[in-house]
């Protein structure tokens, strides 16, 4: 049975941390990069949609938390809370390669196989392999990068029209009414009586 995140709730996202925030209780949560076990002492990378933090446990954690985050592996879902501290070694190349997160408390929402490919930016996979697992695709920086800049693009647009007194008004579409197990929202006709349309379902319907 997974853990719930009942009596916590994130502080920040794992790219944000800084040494300012050292010293200071905080709850990161994401899915797990990279697990390093080295016996008594456990570095977990922490990953979302911003960065990476490190996780850290050490002799003096909790036995018990220890050993749970010694079965954690590769994107596993978790929620963190500890203080945040010095790294003893300082990653320059890291962001957050300042900091770190020493945990008093690791809940694991959700587990997970091991994925067909690793979650990285510099990949050899096939493009066929990526868009048959397309949902794991899409947590690289390097999709998540371009999913931002649509966003900012569409954004701007939209931001433009309105400066100028456009309205975005969407104009629903309606096709015939298919036997499916999902419920219908119909509209009737005014061109045929008894007749109705309904609203799509889903966009697979265009595709066939």
């Amino acid at each position: 049975m997974m853990d719930t995140m009942q009596g916590l709730k994130r502080t920040k996202y794992c790219g944000e941390f800084t040494a300012e925030d050292i010293g200071k209780e905080a709850v990161a949560c994401g899915w797990v990069q990279r697990a390093r076990d080295k016996g008594m002492l456990v570095f977990i990378d922490l990953r979302d949609r911003t960065g990476i933090v490190q996780l850290a446990f050490d002799d003096r954690t909790d036995a018990e938390l220890r050993a749970r985050a010694q079965t954690v592996r590769s994107e596993f879902v978790l929620m963190a809370k500890g203080e945040v501290r010095r790294r003893e070694s300082v990653n320059p190349d890291l962001p957050t390669g300042e900091v770190e997160l020493y945990v008093s408390d690791l809940r694991i929402l959700a587990k997970a196989q091991t994925p067909p490919f690793e979650i990285t930016d510099k990949t050899n996979v096939k493009e066929e392999l990526r868009l048959k697992y397309r949902y794991l695709d899409l947590r690289r920086s390097e999709m998540q990068h371009a999913i931002l800049m649509r966003h900012k693009i569409v954004k701007a647009a939209h931001d433009y029209y309105d400066r100028n007194g456009f309205l975005e008004i969407e104009t629903p579409s309606l096709i015939k009414s298919t036997p499916e197990g999902a419920r219908d929202y119909l509209v009737p006709s005014r061109v045929h009586p008894g007749c109705f349309y309904a609203l799509p379902q889903s966009p697979q319907q265009y595709k066939q």
